[in-house]
């Protein structure tokens, strides 16, 4: 496994709490962006295996740092975008990790995203770095310290929800200015 660092927007810590979860939300990889080992991860690289998880019923699992000993959550979206791979799911306080976790989440301290894969296809670039053409996705973790240093979590609590519905209302309205002329 060759964990690919993930990206995320920082916000001001807005989360919303509930007994049970934390809501997170942010991009675990962007595309185009040149992490710490080299890697470059191309648009799509991550299409086929998100389709053969749906088929099969699978998950991409949320962990804490890379540890597979160490599920914290669950990964309610997964998806490719314009930016990279998007990933909101919910922290679960009903597990230990899962309790400290959130509370680091709450106060800032941890908001790194990165990727743990199987290369499928890849092709070397310029300068040697590689570029990630087709890759497995196992996992998304939370981390400390992502390998690319942009994967960060945009959004803690409803106010991942609110972004993404603001996000989808601007690009509606930019579609039917660029429409309409």
């Amino acid at each position: 496994m060759t964990p690919l660092g993930t990206k995320l927007h920082p916000l001001a810590p807005t989360v919303t709490a509930t007994a049970d979860h934390v809501t997170v939300a942010g991009h675990a990889s962007l595309w185009g962006a040149l992490d710490q080992g080299g890697d470059i991860v191309e648009r799509g690289a991550y299409a086929a295996s998100l389709a053969r998880l749906k088929a099969e019923g699978g998950t991409v699992k949320m962990l804490w740092q890379h540890d597979p000993a160490q599920p914290i959550g669950i990964w309610d979206e997964v998806r490719e975008d314009d930016r990279g791979l998007y990933v909101r799911g919910r922290i679960l306080a009903d597990v230990d990790k899962g309790r400290e976790a959130a509370a680091l989440v709450r106060a800032g301290a941890i908001d790194g995203l990165s990727i743990g894969y199987r290369t499928l296809r890849a092709s070397k670039g310029a300068g040697g770095k590689r570029r990630l053409l087709e890759l497995e996705l196992w996992e998304v973790s939370l981390v400390t310290f992502p390998m690319l240093r942009s994967a960060r979590l945009s959004a803690k609590g409803d106010a991942a929800l609110l972004q993404d519905l603001e996000a989808a209302a601007r690009n509606a309205r930019a579609r039917l200015r660029t429409s309409i002329r």
